[in-house]
């Protein structure tokens, strides 16, 4: 007669058991502390729906993703993102709260007689998250196709053409007075509250020019509405392969808008490092990146040190064109 008989499974070690309920425990305890920590918040001195805005809420969820926790943006327009400049400066350096920021984070730093904080010494370098170049556009009337003819346009005619400015003390405001201060121009400014109606009166004629980014303009010139002189990038842009690059006729010529993450100040070297490395991961991701580079802008994910030395010079940089402008805030 034959015996069947039975294997019974050997019973895991119990090391092997021990290990797995241990790594589970930890499992489970992280998941509890990432539930309870506080959201980080990212501050955006600017309304929502702006290119700060965007860049802020296009890193936001990836960055949660490589902190295990949740990221949200909070938006704090005001003065020009001093508001939310002035909150992160002063909050506490725990990582919780982070900012945005954009160009005129460096261009404040003249524009404004008395800022309420040091615009180097109250922050914390993360990573300069993008770069965006803008283009100067005339309206179809104006007798100049690329910028050395307006340049010999202004010469001929002094203050009797004018620039449209979204907002004074911006970006673009100072990309057009580093224009005239280098090509040695007079062409009057027209301050706007806003890009939208700055743009509609450059479409209406009512204004001859503007320097605006690429993303508000673009669709009018493929219309044929608006007419592209140059591009402020060191190199022609790839969307406008036509469109000379300014600096191919003022030699030296460059002015791209940035945004970049930072903390406060007195942050631990552990803790800044986790951020950034963090941060840095997340703008070179494949989506991320595609998602600035969908907004015409470059990503960038430089290393703090970086960051830290670039927003030095961009002070100095501005505070020549702000001198020579006798720009004041609003």
């Amino acid at each position: 007669m034959t015996h069947l008989t039975t294997s019974h499974p050997a019973k895991p070690p119990r090391r092997a058991w021990v290990l797995g309920t241990l790594l589970a425990c930890a499992a489970w305890v992280s998941g509890v502390q990432s539930q309870t920590l506080p959201p980080i918040k990212i501050l955006v001195g600017a309304p929502a729906g702006g290119t700060t805005d965007t860049m802020a809420r296009t890193l936001a969820t990836v960055l949660g993703t490589q902190l295990g926790r949740t990221v949200v943006v909070e938006n704090k327009p005001g003065a020009g993102g001093n508001l939310a400049a002035d909150a992160v400066a002063k909050a506490a350096p725990d990582g919780n709260t982070l900012l945005m920021s954009f160009t005129s984070h460096a261009i404040n730093a003249s524009l404004y007689p008395s800022l309420p904080f040091d615009p180097v010494k109250d922050f914390t370098p993360l990573t300069m998250v993008s770069t965006s170049p803008s283009i100067l556009v005339a309206h179809p009337k104006v007798a100049a196709n690329n910028t050395a003819e307006l340049v010999k346009l202004a010469k001929a005619k002094p203050g009797q053409l004018n620039f449209a400015i979204g907002a004074l003390g911006s970006s673009l405001h100072m990309a057009g007075d580093a224009f005239k201060m280098q090509a040695g121009v007079f062409i009057v400014n027209i301050p706007y509250r806003g890009t939208a109606p700055a743009v509609q009166d450059v479409l209406a004629g009512q204004v001859d020019l503007m320097f605006a980014a690429v993303g508000n303009v673009q669709s009018h010139i493929k219309a044929g509405k608006l007419k592209p002189l140059g591009v402020t990038s060191a190199k022609r842009l790839a969307a406008f392969p036509d469109v000379p690059a300014i600096g191919e006729s003022l030699p030296g010529y460059e002015s791209s808008a940035w945004f970049g993450l930072f903390g406060p100040a007195r942050m631990s070297p552990e803790l800044s490092k986790r951020l950034a490395d963090a941060a840095r991961a997340a703008v070179l991701s494949p989506d991320v990146k595609r998602r600035i580079e969908s907004e015409g802008a470059t990503a960038v994910g430089n290393s703090p040190e970086e960051f830290a030395r670039f927003v030095d010079s961009e002070i100095v940089r501005w505070r020549k064109v702000v001198q020579y402008a006798g720009a004041k805030p609003e």
